[in-house]
Parts: C-alpha cells; sequence; structure tokens
C-alpha cells in the first residue's frame, strides 16, 4: 500500500481502480460526445430532424439570443470537432450588413449552417449553385432567406443610388419595389415602406430559387429541404417569419 502525505492509505486495487476511471475519461474525447461535442450537428441529430423542426431550432436560437440566454460554447472543442467533417443543418442566405451576423443571432456554432452574405441578400447563380451545393451534397435541410429593417440597399434602390457596379446589384430590387403595393410615401425614409420592400423582396428571393433551380424546386416537392423567409429586426433582435 502506498501512504499519502495525511497519512491516508491507498490500496493498489484502488490505484488501478483510478486509473481505470482516468482511461475511460482520456476516451471521453474521441467516442464519448461531452456537452461542448453534442452542440455540433452530428449526423444522428441532423438527420434524425424534419426541415420544420430545424427550423424551429434555428429560432429558439434566436429566442436565447434576445433573452441573453445563449449556449457556453466551447469554440475550440467545436473546431477539433468539425475539422474532419461538417454536417451543417441549414444555409442561410443574408445581408452583409454588419449588424445581422446570423451565427450569432440565432446561436449557431461551428459547422451547423452554410452562410451566403450579398447586400440586400439578393440571389445571382453563384448563390444558387451554392444552395445546390449545400443541399444536394452536404445534406443541409433548411435553405432560409433573412431580410432586415432599414436595409440600406433596399432604402438605395428606392432612391435608384447609382455607384459603380452596386448599381447593377440594387437593379434587382426594383421589380420589387414596383410590386409592393403601399398607398402612403414610397420614400427611403419611411421606415414602413422600407420594411415592406425588405420582406416582399425576402418572398421573391424564394420564389426566384425554385424557379432557378430544379434539383432544389424538386428536393423540396419531396419534402427533404425546406425553403423558408425570415425578417430580423435591427431593433429588438427577433427573426419573424415572412
Amino acid at each position: 500500500m502506498h501512504e499519502c502525505d495525511d497519512g491516508c492509505d491507498i490500496s493498489r486495487r484502488s490505484m488501478l481502480t483510478i486509473g481505470a476511471v482516468a482511461g475511460i475519461a482520456g476516451l471521453a474525447g474521441v467516442g464519448i460526445p461531452t456537452e461542448a461535442r453534442a452542440q455540433n450537428w452530428w449526423p444522428h441529430r441532423r438527420d434524425e430532424l424534419t426541415p420544420d423542426e430545424i427550423i424551429q431550432e434555428i429560432m429558439d436560437g434566436n429566442k436565447r439570443f434576445t433573452t441573453n440566454k445563449m449556449h457556453k460554447r466551447d469554440w475550440l472543442t467545436e473546431l477539433k470537432n468539425t475539422a474532419p467533417k461538417q454536417y451543417p443543418a441549414a444555409m442561410f442566405l443574408t445581408c452583409i450588413d454588419s449588424r445581422t451576423p446570423v451565427e450569432v443571432l440565432c446561436d449557431l456554432g461551428i459547422g451547423d449552417g452554410f452562410v451566403a452574405r450579398v447586400a440586400g441578400n439578393g440571389i445571382n447563380d453563384d448563390i444558387i449553385g451554392s444552395m445546390e451545393f449545400s443541399t444536394e451534397l452536404m445534406g443541409a435541410k433548411v435553405i432560409m432567406v433573412m431580410g432586415h429593417t432599414d436595409c440600406g440597399a433596399i432604402k438605395g434602390a428606392i432612391d435608384n443610388a447609382t455607384l459603380g457596379t452596386l448599381t447593377l446589384l440594387l437593379a434587382r430590387f426594383r421589380n420589387t419595389i414596383a410590386e409592393t403595393k403601399y398607398e402612403g410615401d414610397r420614400s427611403s425614409k419611411n421606415a414602413e415602406f422600407v420594411n415592406l420592400v425588405a420582406a416582399n423582396h425576402v418572398k421573391a428571393t424564394i420564389a426566384l430559387i425554385r424557379q432557378s433551380s430544379p434539383l432544389i424546386a424538386e428536393r423540396e416537392r419531396l419534402g427533404g429541404i425546406k425553403i423558408t423567409g425570415t425578417m430580423y429586426n435591427l431593433g429588438h433582435g427577433e427573426l419573424s417569419p415572412v
């Protein structure tokens, strides 16, 4: 037997037991999910959920954000977990606005979702291709188009702003502006009108995704994925369905 500094005795059997427990603990990082590991979207968690359930998890994450009850994350562990393989559950199309980082707003971790960002969350062939990659090859079950209030790109389009290549980008929104029914002040100074155009643009983008990608449209028709739209409120931080 071995004697501790305080006079206690540790038998050989006890030492072996302690060693075995330590060995099991060491294996936890390899085969047993820890709290941090469980935060990542592993196949068994993503694949067992329906697209609607994944959307609900995203919205629940936003609720945690707005109530300041976000998950405590071990970012380095998430980094190691996802380095060999990724299992993202969703593909997001959002605006480049610096106040709309979707991973933060929805309490997401490393590897949880693909994110494409462009002014005004507009769509083009490159983004459509990225969405097809996300859903067809990587297994994402949700495409979420996220607009936001007080969008500068929408305001610029309403004002017919011109600035280099940005002029062509803003032109993508003009059909939505023209088709938005509103009897009040149709200027960029009217927040109600700006936000209505932004929400309508989300809907128009979703329609264009379905029109532009037969692959995505067919997968959605079969129930494998769901395309959904949301608006983010810069004032109170909440996501709302569009």
